[in-house]
């Protein structure tokens, strides 16, 4: 796959949680807790996700572009959307960000990218399901049933879409007024969090128990990236090493790889099991200013 450190360690991480929700949905199964079907077909469309974001599902140029696009300059065609690169290349110019600025930027728009990837797997799936549904002759308590699974679904995707829109306009005011000193949150994961949160049916107190929940998970995230770049460091210091012959040199910096790839994982695992949990949260509240 041509991957990264960083990378192969957030695959590790996507995957481990991907087993944790096989091995949960395996004892919901047993118990006869998923006759709809509905668990087993997000676990699924997870792990499309998965294979999607890491170049693993046997086609090119699926998989996301790996890290340091600024320095290297093969960031061309790799946000798959004309709108996208066309703000990419206007703020890049601009002058309006430090390099920095720039990269967290970049961070932004590769999370864009990862929530259209998203979508429009889900997108496929709700047409697939569709249409079985409209090829069912006798209507039977069962068609109800999925039915209901079709209204979470297309419930989902207004979701996603609206979650899509609000970062692209996100996207569009940085890009061209640069980054508000006064914002609260800088991740972009967190900032869609956060946007979602003020539109679900929280009270007051909920909203700012929340607020605070979203800035110990950002300073986790921020770790996180801190240890993302000491491996991706230590990953080039390896390469150099080993080239030189020098054994003793050769099995310190193998130890300390070993050490920082080990934490990533941890970190990167503890990130996205944090983000799962918030955004079904969310995800509740906002169902329940539908009904």
């Amino acid at each position: 796959l041509h991957l990264s450190a960083v990378k192969l360690a957030e695959l590790h991480s996507d995957l481990k949680i991907q087993e944790k929700d096989e091995l949960s949905w395996k004892k919901l199964k047993a118990e006869g807790l998923d006759e709809d079907g509905e668990k087993e077909a997000k676990l699924r469309r997870n792990l499309n996700v998965i294979m999607t974001k890491y170049g693993m599902n046997g086609k090119k140029d699926s998989q996301l572009i790996d890290t340091n696009y600024i320095k290297d300059g093969t960031e061309s065609d790799a946000l798959d959307d004309p709108r996208l690169e066309k703000l990419w290349s206007k703020a890049k110019t601009s002058g309006k960000f430090s390099d920095e600025e720039l990269d967290k930027l970049w961070r932004e728009f590769k999370h864009h990218k990862e929530k259209i990837h998203e979508y429009n797997i889900l997108l496929e799936t709700v047409s697939r399901t569709e249409d079985i549904h409209k090829n069912v002759i006798n209507p039977s308590e069962e068609n109800l049933v999925k039915e209901e699974i079709l209204h979470n679904k297309h419930r989902e995707l207004k979701e996603k879409l609206r979650s899509i829109n609000q970062g692209f306009e996100r996207l569009r005011k940085v890009s061209h007024q640069g980054y508000d000193t006064t914002s609260e949150f800088e991740e972009p994961r967190v900032i869609d969090l956060w946007d979602m949160a003020k539109s679900a049916n929280f009270t007051e107190k909920e909203l700012e128990s929340f607020r605070e929940e979203l800035k110990h998970f950002e300073a986790k995230i921020e770790k996180h990236h801190h240890y993302q770049k000491q491996l991706e460091i230590s990953h080039q210091k390896l390469k150099h090493v080993e080239g030189t012959g020098d054994k003793e040199h050769l099995n310190r910096n193998k130890e300390k790889y070993a050490m920082l790839e080990e934490k990533t994982k941890e970190l990167g695992y503890k990130v996205k099991k944090h983000l799962q949990d918030l955004s079904s949260r969310i995800s509740q509240g906002l169902q329940h200013n539908e009904l």
